[in-house]
């Protein structure tokens, strides 16, 4: 098979620590002129008056009662499906500020787990308020779909590397000569599998997907997810960022119904690129943790567990760029969320 242009030249971006690689210098993020964050980072949480349930690769979950759970978002980062040991600091206020935004925003087209409860109502603690100020949201309890819904309208990571090798993404063909972050003229639903911890999510086909959750849901999953995805990537353009791509887990009521679950629409879940430099052939300047992606790429680890270290300016040009994100798409301050 013919490789698609650029396909052969190998890793597509190389790591830079100069100025013009991150969204704010050194100099920006020591002058504390953008937004308010919390410094001290939570890695995990331990609520005293709530038994845990889970920890995931960021979210903290606890059992609320039979039909309620509190999830903690922390600041825990994962790259290539492994948890680091550094932190970033606030991140997790962050996620659950864009989440909370984009689960409003987008109600009218599918419905989602959070209650309106607020945490510190379940909390009898007031040793545990603290903990949760910011990051902590109550949801129903549902029962988790087995895959994620991954939505593509940019050539990039995993699907560009089994484009280079088959000509296909999750089984969907696409045109011969496509470059790296090339938009696709339309939109392509290519669902994962949900990895266990420490394991690797991998592309399945539509047919696999029908497969693990039937025909019918996997249809309606497909369809809410491209319409999810359009009407984010037009409200998000409009503010300077591409949507590349996003993942969306759902869950079933107990009556079957599907609601939207985790996170939403953040830099952990999706790729956000600066709208005003993008260009096709080259890996767009970023607003999520592909900066991690990269740094980690020039290291010799394997991406399997443990994960290596972040140095000091790594995880503050991380945070810039998260913070930047929650700027553009919300207009609001982290002090305001």
């Amino acid at each position: 098979m013919r490789l698609p242009r650029r396909c052969s030249t190998g890793h597509y971006l190389a790591f830079s620590t100069q100025r013009n690689s991150a969204v704010f210098s050194p100099q920006d993020i020591a002058s504390g002129s953008t937004m308010n964050v919390p410094l001290k980072p939570l890695f995990e949480s331990r609520l005293h008056g709530l038994p845990p349930l889970t920890r995931g690769k960021v979210r903290d979950i606890y059992r609320v009662d039979d039909k309620h759970l509190l999830i903690v978002a922390t600041d825990r980062i994962s790259a290539f499906d492994v948890v680091l040991p550094d932190p970033i600091p606030g991140k997790g206020v962050l996620l659950t500020a864009l989440s909370n935004f984009w689960f409003d925003k987008l109600k009218h087209v599918v419905a989602n787990h959070l209650t309106g409860i607020d945490p510190v109502t379940v909390l009898a603690d007031p040793r545990d308020h603290e903990i949760v100020a910011g990051r902590a949201v109550v949801v129903d309890y549902l029962k988790p779909l087995p895959i994620e819904a991954v939505v593509r309208g940019y050539l990039i990571g995993s699907g560009w590397k089994d484009y280079c090798l088959t000509g296909r993404v999750s089984g969907v063909r696409l045109p011969p000569g496509l470059e790296l972050a090339e938009q696709l003229r339309d939109p392509i639903f290519t669902p994962s599998t949900k990895a266990a911890p420490g394991k690797h999510d991998e592309n399945i086909t539509m047919a696999e997907t029908r497969d693990l959750i039937g025909a019918e849901l996997a249809e309606q999953v497909e369809q809410v997810s491209l319409r999810l995805y359009a009407e984010a990537t037009e409200y998000a353009r409009e503010r300077g960022i591409i949507i590349a791509d996003t993942k969306f887990e759902f869950g079933l009521t107990e009556d079957g119904e599907l609601r939207l679950i985790d996170e939403l629409l953040t830099p952990d879940s999706s790729r956000f690129w600066a709208a005003d430099s993008y260009r096709p052939g080259s890996s767009p300047q970023s607003f999520d943790k592909q900066y991690v992606r990269d740094y980690l790429e020039t290291l010799d680890w394997d991406k399997t567990p443990p994960g290596p270290h972040l140095p000091a300016v790594v995880i503050e040009r991380t945070r810039e760029k998260y913070l930047e994100a929650l700027q553009r798409l919300t207009g609001t301050t982290l002090q305001d969320a």
